[in-house]
């Protein structure tokens, strides 16, 4: 609150008769403005009277309840007793243009008097051109640090809760931010009522939360964090990248100035871990992961794609800290093949973003057509860092496998991982997993489990997509040579490099 409270001290001391707070907390406004209401007069403490369609205003008697909006801003520059008035959601009412008709002339008829209105609403946008000049916009954003921290102290002491220490409550303070106070209330009120719940639960039921926003919200899809880094198999490079910053995304590292890392591209051959890569940035930092849907935002659905875009980016920022991945990034922003952008308006919008967005959302971005990636998505400045990811070598291919026979209930000692590196030469991660899977069902329907010779059996049956795409996949690693990172920390031998061609 000391953010509200500070905006509303500027406004008193401005005189700005009339003013717009944006929030979505009414009660945490009324308290925000009843911290004033014995500090503006010496002699005379200020009521705070609240109004709204449903009950008029609180201080009339039940009937003579004035429940129309022009009657109330009528009633509010009529009086003469200093007072402090909280009109709420006057802005619904804004199409109606005697309403913004009364809010002019109140703000004329009330400089200069110990009586001020304030007016709420969740949103900044229904507030008309027309009033521009005279309301005074008061932001009440989102609770701080220490708010969540004195919330969640608070929560947990009614609950008898000790299980959490200190660092615990860091933790889930910085999970809890992007939710206001009344949801994250809610959430602490669910942890702490279950008991003995693990961190890792903890953490998974504040992300549920997290989803019901973006849910609600539209354009973002909340992604379950069910991929762990050592779930990927090979890009050690990457790996140890994302490891390397994931002491900076955090609300310590931004108060010591250092820059919370902004994103990273990855982009290279189809099917070789690239989505799986950005699904585990969220899991190993402990954050909520959001899939931007860049169809729904060209749909129409939700108004112009520019104003879509803007309303999913938003979202994504109220709901910080978190992972906003943008799958297939040229075909999101409608990059033809000759690297022009055919919504330019998004495209500029997503420049614009990417280069002035809030530090704490991460952008994971994939690409499998990198050649035409235009240079302003790519320069540094946009992403810290990207990645080329080439189809996997033979120690990668070994450890791919072992994964992918350990997800799939078998025990990898048994089987030889040397071989089935060598008779997937040229394959890549998704290949290698259906190889598994295939094996696995083939042996199911037999009524056995399945074996070594299941998975070569399966293996031989493959034609690997760098055969059938041989030029494309030439051309993509030509491309990239130079121009990108290289996401594995280990290089083709001659003889593999050879063969691939």
């Amino acid at each position: 609150m000391e953010n509200l409270v500070d905006q509303l001290r500027q406004a008193f001391l401005g005189k700005h008769p009339v003013a717009f707070v944006v929030s979505w907390e009414e009660q945490r406004v009324r308290r925000a403005l009843q911290h004033f209401s014995g500090r503006l007069l010496r002699d005379q403490q200020l009521a705070v009277v609240s109004w709204s369609c449903c009950e008029g205003f609180d201080d009339e008697p039940p009937e003579q309840r004035t429940l129309d909006p022009v009657h109330a801003v009528t009633r509010v520059v009529r009086g003469s007793e200093p007072k402090i008035f909280l009109l709420h959601d006057l802005p619904a009412f804004f199409d109606r243009p005697q309403v913004v008709r009364a809010v002019r002339e109140a703000y004329g008829q009330l400089y200069g008097k110990e009586r001020y209105l304030f007016f709420t609403a969740p949103e900044l946008r229904t507030l008309p051109a027309m009033l521009e000049r005279e309301v005074k916009v008061v932001d009440d954003g989102l609770p701080t640090d220490e708010e969540l921290t004195r919330l969640i102290d608070s929560v947990r002491s009614g609950y008898g809760n000790q299980s959490l220490d200190e660092e615990g409550v860091r933790q889930l303070g910085f999970a809890l931010k992007g939710l206001s106070l009344n949801q994250a209330r809610h959430t602490l009120n669910r942890v702490f009522r279950t008991r003995g719940l693990s961190s890792d639960r903890i953490f998974a039921e504040v992300f549920k939360d997290k989803e019901d926003a973006v849910r609600k919200a539209g354009l973002l899809e909340f992604v379950p964090q069910k991929v762990e880094l050592g779930q990927v198999g090979g890009l050690e490079n990457l790996k140890e990248w994302l490891q390397r910053r994931q002491k900076l995304f955090s609300r310590e590292a931004i108060a010591e100035g250092l820059p919370a890392p902004k994103g990273m591209l990855v982009m290279g051959m189809s099917g070789c871990g690239k989505s799986l890569a950005a699904k585990a940035v969220a899991s190993l930092w402990q954050v909520p992961l959001f899939r931007l849907d860049m169809n729904l935002v060209s749909s129409g659905l939700f108004g112009s794609p520019e104003a879509s875009f803007d309303r999913a980016t938003r979202t994504a920022e109220s709901l910080a800290p978190a992972v906003l991945w943008i799958d297939e990034i040229e075909n999101s922003l409608g990059i033809d093949e000759g690297g022009v952008a055919s919504s330019t308006g998004v495209f500029s919008s997503f420049l614009t973003w990417m280069q002035e967005k809030p530090p704490m959302i991460f952008v994971a971005a994939t690409a499998n057509r990198i050649a035409a990636l235009p240079a302003e998505v790519i320069r540094k400045g946009r992403f810290d860092q990207v990645f080329f990811v080439d189809l996997p070598t033979p120690n990668e291919r070994r450890d791919i496998f072992r994964i992918h026979l350990e997800r799939n209930g078998a025990d990898p000692d048994q089987f030889d991982l040397d071989v089935l590196a060598i008779a997937s030469r040229g394959w890549n991660g998704a290949e290698i997993e259906q190889a598994v899977v295939s094996a696995r069902v083939d042996a199911y329907s037999e009524g056995r489990p399945f074996v070594m010779s299941d998975v070569t059996r399966s293996t031989s049956s493959f034609v690997a997509l760098s055969k059938t795409m041989h030029e494309q996949m030439k051309a993509i690693r030509s491309w990239a040579f130079g121009r990108a990172t290289l996401a594995s920390a280990e290089k083709y031998t001659e003889a593999e490099r050879g063969a691939l061609g």
